[in-house]
């Protein structure tokens, strides 16, 4: 009985590793190696430590985190007439953003015109009733405020002026209604020029791919130091965003806001011209000197332009498709700057007011004559 039972103890040891090694597929290894991951239909990440961004990314970030809480939801409520000449209600909604912690607010004129109620929503969702300070029609600008009873954060006005194609910018608005979105691209082009939805034709507007919708109008356009350099005017077309937005330089609101302080209303200047500008060959077929210039289109009557006796066409020819009056005044410089670009005018005089002389230098019977003009007064539209 001795003698069998090591006999049985081997057996049952022998037995039970046959199981385990074959039967049972035990692996060893298993235990060699504790901790060895299983296997998965996903990788992670080499560096899973936390989330780390490009500088461009934390760019955007730190931009949106302190310019959000400044831009707010503007909706306003406008009375129209019905089929049955009953008043009917319609809302309509935009961006805005507050330039002092007041609540004075800027945002575009056609958000607020013609509204019999307008609110505000800030980012926190609270409600402001909201009355309108100043207009600006031919800039599409407007500004209101609101009464929060607090201090409000706000955003920092930069410079349009040195705007390079190519910068980067950041548009934040309510598109759609959808609070709060950030959308980047770059200055796609300077000096646009845009037929308004009154007849109105904006100049000198900032082109961007930065993604602008419906309800992103009146929001700020930023540039990388997180600096208001535009503000969301327009989009091409009606069926949204397809890459071609407009904004409308902040040193037009500057002026504007300017203006307001000085007199406590908006008084714009008005020269009463419309211009085109021509240079190189397009200059010489029509005798005029290729270093280029504004060939004065209208003036109006009544104007500051006919009173210091600036000249319009005597005839109208075709440059290609295009109608071009001709025989009228061309503006070759301006405050003794000579004229490079169409948006020239329209910036100097920005930096005006009503009653201020503006200097021209205009090429008139084959030399240059210089003429000085008291700017008029635009209309105030209301």
């Amino acid at each position: 009985m001795k003698v069998l039972r090591p006999l049985l103890g081997a057996t049952v040891l022998v037995a039970g590793f046959v199981y385990l090694t074959s039967v049972a597929r035990w692996d060893v290894g298993r235990f060699l190696q504790p901790g060895r991951p299983v296997d998965r239909m996903w990788t992670e990440p080499a560096a899973a430590a936390g989330p780390s961004f490009s500088s461009d990314e934390q760019n955007n970030i730190d931009i949106y985190r302190t310019s959000r809480d400044a831009t707010v939801n503007i909706t306003s409520i406008v009375y129209r007439e019905g089929w049955f000449f009953q008043l009917v209600p319609e809302r309509g909604i935009g961006s805005g953003f507050i330039i002092k912690d007041s609540g004075e607010i800027l945002t575009n004129y056609h958000v607020i015109s013609g509204t019999a109620q307008l609110t505000v929503r800030l980012a926190d969702k609270k409600v402001y009733k909201a009355r309108i300070l100043g207009r600006d029609p031919r800039n599409d600008l407007a500004l209101v405020k609101i009464d929060a009873g607090r201090k409000l954060p706000f955003l920092h006005l930069g410079d349009s002026d040195g705007l390079v194609v190519g910068q980067k910018v950041l548009a934040i608005g309510n598109p759609f209604g959808l609070e709060g979105t950030l959308t980047t691209g770059i200055v796609s082009s300077l000096g646009r020029s845009l037929e308004a939805e009154e007849g109105e034709k904006l100049e000198g507007l900032i082109q961007t791919d930065a993604a602008i919708n419906p309800g992103n109008s009146g929001g700020p356009l930023l540039d990388s130091h997180g600096n208001v350099i535009g503000i969301n005017t327009a989009i091409y077309g009606q069926q949204g965003n397809i890459g071609l937005g407009f904004a409308m330089p902040i040193n037009r609101a500057k002026a504007m806001l300017d203006e307001f302080q000085r007199s406590g209303r908006i008084a714009r200047p008005s020269l009463g011209i419309t211009t085109v500008y021509v240079s190189g060959d397009l200059a010489d077929m029509l005798d005029l000197p290729t270093s280029g210039g504004l060939l004065i289109q209208s003036v109006e009557r009544g104007s500051a332009a006919e009173d210091a006796g600036l000249r319009g066409p005597r005839r109208t020819v075709l440059a290609g498709n295009y109608p071009l009056g001709v025989g009228g005044d061309l503006i070759v410089a301006i405050e003794g700057q000579p004229v490079e670009n169409s948006d020239q005018l329209a910036r100097i005089l920005n930096r005006k007011r009503a009653g201020d002389i503006l200097n021209l230098t205009v090429y008139r019977n084959s030399r240059n004559t210089r003429v000085q003009v008291k700017l008029g007064e635009a209309p105030q539209t209301f």
